[in-house]
């Protein structure tokens, strides 16, 4: 870690990074979380008795567009031009409930490490969307960077 915060600059105020001088990598980043449900709800997901309709598709287009629009999220983000995001959804019984976890890929000057990440939250807050008539207490945890790729700063995986 460099000890200092890259979106600050010398007088502590806000700026987007200048990464003109970097290099274009190949980067990828993976992200995942888990949203917590009553068993009912899971099994009303699987079963594809949504009233909504597909809850695990509807979640996973979600969350590839909240992957693109990333930087309209988060304010000092770079637009990335990704070149793919992945979802996949994995239901648990102990405890009920569903993993999320997404992968991104970019050929570019800077990570795609927030795109991973905001594609698991979108996806997350989808299906809470898609479920709340049926289980309002549907709660998220454990949103985090499992690994990246590429770039200056190297590969990192979550310990």
């Amino acid at each position: 870690m460099s000890g200092r915060l890259s979106h600050l600059n010398d007088k502590g105020e806000a700026r987007m990074v200048d990464v003109s001088a970097k290099d274009v990598t190949s980067r990828t980043a993976i992200a995942e979380g888990f949203v917590a449900m009553a068993p009912e709800t899971l099994d009303l997901i699987l079963e594809g008795k949504a009233e909504k309709g597909d809850v695990l598709a509807i979640a996973r287009v979600a969350g590839i567009m909240g992957a693109k629009r990333t930087h309209e999220l988060i304010p000092l983000c770079h637009p990335l031009p990704v070149t793919q995001v992945k979802l996949d959804f994995t239901p648990s019984r102990d405890p009920s409930g569903i993993a999320v976890r997404a992968a991104a890929k970019v050929e570019g000057k800077t990570g795609v490490e927030m795109e991973a990440l905001t594609a698991v939250s979108v996806a997350c807050l989808t299906l809470y969307d898609m479920c709340k008539a049926v289980d309002r207490a549907m709660s998220f945890s454990g949103i985090r960077l499992v690994e990246k790729t590429g770039g200056r700063s190297g590969d990192y995986r979550a310990p």
